[in-house]
């Protein structure tokens, strides 16, 4: 009798948005895996596997590529490393909002729906926590009560009339978040119609409104997942491990800000290990903190991808010459300045072993690959 194991058929995966640097990372890895991959883009694309053209606001031919699939997952967004203003927060908003509430509409009208649907979100959506000196808490999945009417609104923007509604609990700490201080539209933090008009906590309306869009589409074979995802790290040019990378090889990788702002981060390869772990594992759905056990404050950040690139010194950037720079380059000097203690915790409790869990051992890892890129 044969004993042999029949190898696992390919899938069918669909990456909405994944012309960008995480899209690449992941549709590579799909395919060296036998995999069959299609990425949906607005632009021009190149690539050695399937593309098509969407707008990210309408229904065309790239519906088709979602019937039968086994795995959809959106990572669509205008960039957040630009200058946030009014005209570039609406972009950010509406581009990840329009874009899922499409794709809950189609995913919905098809005869044979992805078995798995993966939305990205960001680990800022998690509420901080701050010990008795200001210094931040590990903060892992909060837990709440998704209260989503079927039509859409947020609950607390609701005249009183009745209807039906979705809720899901995801319970994994001991702290209670209201729904109403989680969603779009809570009197407390609402001063204007348009959620990208108040620039402070843009970055967690972003994602919690992202979320409730996402939870909100009424696609019952198909389980879900939120990727509250810290900064993937991967040896690409232009990327974030790049832009670093460059600071430290020319003698100016110090302390940036006050270097007690934590660091949230996940080396590309957990990054798709884990991706593929909560795709496969169909007991889980809901929101994920996709992030590296191991936080760390922007000094020790610094002084370990330093020695990662043996090079032992660095000149430190003050916020004020952080927030200048930022307006000559382009870009938010909340992305460095900001603070982000997300830890994996559902992640870890389903069994996921990370690859990377130390900074150190991921900057020594990425530094390697980056030199042999040369």
């Amino acid at each position: 009798m044969d004993t042999t194991t029949a190898p696992p058929r390919p899938l069918r995966i669909v990456l909405p948005g994944g012309s960008g640097q995480v899209g690449q990372m992941l549709a590579r890895h799909f395919q060296e895996q036998g995999h069959n991959v299609t990425v949906l883009t607005r632009g021009p694309y190149s690539a050695p596997w399937q593309s098509m053209y969407w707008d990210g606001l309408s229904d065309g031919d790239w519906t088709a590529t979602l019937e039968g699939a086994d795995l959809c997952i959106n990572l669509t967004g205008r960039s957040v490393n630009c200058r946030q203003n009014a005209a570039n927060r609406q972009a950010i908003y509406e581009s990840r909002i329009h874009s899922t509430q499409l794709l809950g509409r189609v995913i919905a009208g098809l005869s044979a729906p992805p078995r798995v649907w993966i939305n990205a979100s960001a680990a800022t959506v998690n509420p901080p926590a701050l010990d008795a000196e200001g210094v931040d808490l590990p903060v892992a999945e909060a837990v709440f009560d998704l209260m989503i009417p079927h039509d859409g609104i947020a609950k607390n923007d609701r005249k009183a009339t009745a209807g039906p509604s979705t809720s899901l609990r995801f319970a994994q700490d001991d702290r209670v978040f209201s729904s109403d201080s989680l969603h779009a539209g809570s009197t407390r933090e609402k001063t204007s119609n348009e959620p990208w008009a108040v620039r402070r906590g843009f970055s967690a309306r972003v994602a919690r409104d992202w979320e409730a869009a996402f939870f909100a589409a009424e696609t019952p074979s198909t389980r879900k997942i939120a990727l509250r995802s810290a900064v993937v790290f991967s040896p690409a040019p232009g990327s974030a491990f790049g832009v670093l990378s460059n600071l430290v090889r020319f003698g100016l990788g110090g302390t940036q800000g006050s270097g007690h702002q934590f660091v949230c981060w996940i080396h590309e390869a957990d990054y798709a290990r884990a991706v593929d772990f909560l795709a496969a594992r169909e007991d889980l759905q809901g929101p994920f903190n996709l992030a590296a056990p191991t936080p760390l404050p922007n000094r020790a950040f610094m002084a370990a991808l330093r020695w990662a690139w043996d090079v032992p010194n660095g000149l430190p950037a003050p916020s004020l010459a952080i927030r200048l720079g930022a307006i000559f380059l382009r870009t938010e000097p909340e992305l460095v300045l900001g603070s982000c203690r997300a830890v994996p915790k559902r992640l870890l409790d389903a069994g996921f072993e990370f690859e990377f869990p130390e900074w150190a051992e991921a900057a020594e890892d990425l530094v390697r690959r980056w030199r042999n890129m040369e």
